[in-house]
């Protein structure tokens, strides 16, 4: 049975399938005289109880499990919803700004906000995760009802990468590959 309102939210993030699909599958533990907090109650003075490495670079949430090719039980996007959206007609203006358009489309009986998520694959060369979120807006949909040409502005820096050696933020030269759905693991 329906609820009363349709749900719209979306997922922040990522659940795995298991615990060791997680980067760091084990927890890391403070060692022998490694107390934390007490260390702090006791000298007044925050210290550093334990190590934590972060190897993982810019493989970080969503782009860890796609770079990894990892199945997750709830992807970075995902929602609930009594209706069902369609997505088509992704097309991508570049020049000095870049703009992606498509159409969304509600396929159900019921209304229902969905947000529509875009992402886009750098080249290669830009040694990236297989792809980053770039764009996204929620749109209100009547059953049956459907959003030509929606119209999205990517900034230039979410499809670049900072180059340590200059300091700053530089596009790849290459094909950039775009693609716009519910998800993260919902993209066309």
């Amino acid at each position: 049975m329906d609820g009363d309102v349709n749900p719209s939210a979306k997922l922040p993030m990522t659940f795995p399938k298991s615990e060791a699909d997680l980067p760091h599958p084990n927890l890391t533990k403070p060692g022998p005289g490694q107390t934390g907090e007490a260390a702090v109650m006791k000298t007044g003075e925050a210290q550093p109880t334990f190590t934590v490495r972060y190897d993982e670079g810019l493989k970080v949430g969503y782009k860890w499990y796609d770079a990894e090719k990892k199945q997750v039980l709830f992807p970075f996007g995902y929602g609930l919803s009594y209706t069902t959206f369609a997505y088509s007609d992704l097309k991508v203006n570049t020049g000095s700004d870049t703009w992606v358009s498509f159409t969304v489309t509600n396929r159900g009986k019921r209304e229902g906000a969905e947000i529509a998520e875009v992402y886009a694959a750098l080249p290669a060369n830009a040694q990236e995760p297989p792809k980053r979120l770039v764009a996204w807006a929620k749109v209100k949909l009547r059953p049956g009802e459907t959003v030509n040409g929606l119209r999205l502005h990517v900034d230039p820096k979410y499809l670049s990468i900072f180059d340590e050696a200059t300091n700053a933020w530089r596009l790849v030269p290459g094909s950039y590959t775009f693609m716009v759905g519910g998800s993260s693991q919902d993209c066309r």
